[in-house]
């Protein structure tokens, strides 16, 4: 597996982590939290290996801000949860950061 494959992984599970953190009530419900700390420990092992060869700072953003939007698609879709227009704008400059980071950087391994 590569480190983009790895980045991938630890992006999917740290928003079904997330998904899970609204749905465990504060850590009360037992299906969910289970799944927070397995989907958290998950994304953390994956990001680690990621780390091997990608720089902490480049994983670390992708990681995050594709998290943020991927995190946002999915409370809208499971939690009714809507944005407005400058969240969603907010967004799109997020991911033009990412590939604007990966299209042009140097730091970034291809």
């Amino acid at each position: 597996m590569n480190h983009w494959a790895y980045l991938g992984v630890a992006i999917v599970a740290e928003v079904i982590a997330t998904s899970a953190l609204k749905s465990s009530e504060s850590f009360s419900k037992l299906g969910p939290s289970l799944v927070v700390v397995a989907g958290y420990g998950c994304a953390f092992l994956f990001l680690s290996l990621t780390l091997k060869t990608l720089p902490v700072g480049v994983a670390y953003a992708i990681w995050s801000g594709l998290g943020i939007v991927l995190i946002s698609i999915a409370s809208l879709v499971l939690f009714g949860q809507k944005l407005d227009l400058p969240a969603i704008l907010g967004m799109g400059l997020i991911i033009a950061g990412v590939v604007v980071m990966n299209v042009f950087s140097k730091t970034v391994a291809h």
